[in-house]
């Protein structure tokens, strides 16, 4: 591959466009694993509850961000919610995106829950989206353990 250089203005930078792949894998800890397990056994999506604010976290974590306390108290949460705000993507990014564009990401506040969780939208038309919408879970038949086992969030249909 060839690298083609331009120079920027006359301060003598120079920029050198290409592209950076960097694969990983993070280990998630003991809160990020009995969130993704129970995903993955029991299709049940939990919180984690702050003993000092009670603000309720998902995904969870161990230590709040609001007052830093310690968080130990795990709290179930239903899998409907209400969508808070959203994106369309309508341009691919091969190799990043979890689906062919067009698509659409939300962030979604469970029932239960204080914060929003950032999630996939599924079975709507994307002219269809609005904020306020509520929104279902569907979770994936052969799950492994995952973000993506919760397939993405769909409109709950009166």
């Amino acid at each position: 591959m060839s690298v083609q250089s331009e120079e920027l203005g006359n301060t003598g930078t120079l920029i050198y466009p290409s592209r950076i792949r960097l694969p990983y894998t993070w280990h998630v800890g003991k809160v990020g694993s009995r969130f993704y397990q129970e995903i993955k056994d029991n299709c049940k999506i939990w919180g984690i509850k702050c003993p000092k604010c009670a603000w309720v976290f998902v995904p969870p974590r161990e230590t709040c961000p609001r007052c830093y306390c310690d968080m130990r108290e795990w709290v179930e949460l239903s899998d409907t919610g209400t969508l808070l705000t959203y994106t369309v993507t309508r341009y691919a990014v091969p190799g990043i995106q979890p689906l062919e564009p067009p698509f659409a990401l939300g962030i979604i506040k469970l029932d239960g829950a204080s914060t929003g969780l950032v999630h996939l939208l599924g079975e709507i038309d994307l002219n269809d989206i609005s904020v306020g919408l509520r929104v279902k879970a569907v979770f994936r038949e052969v799950r492994e353990g995952n973000y993506l086992d919760i397939k993405y969030f769909k409109p709950i249909r009166a």
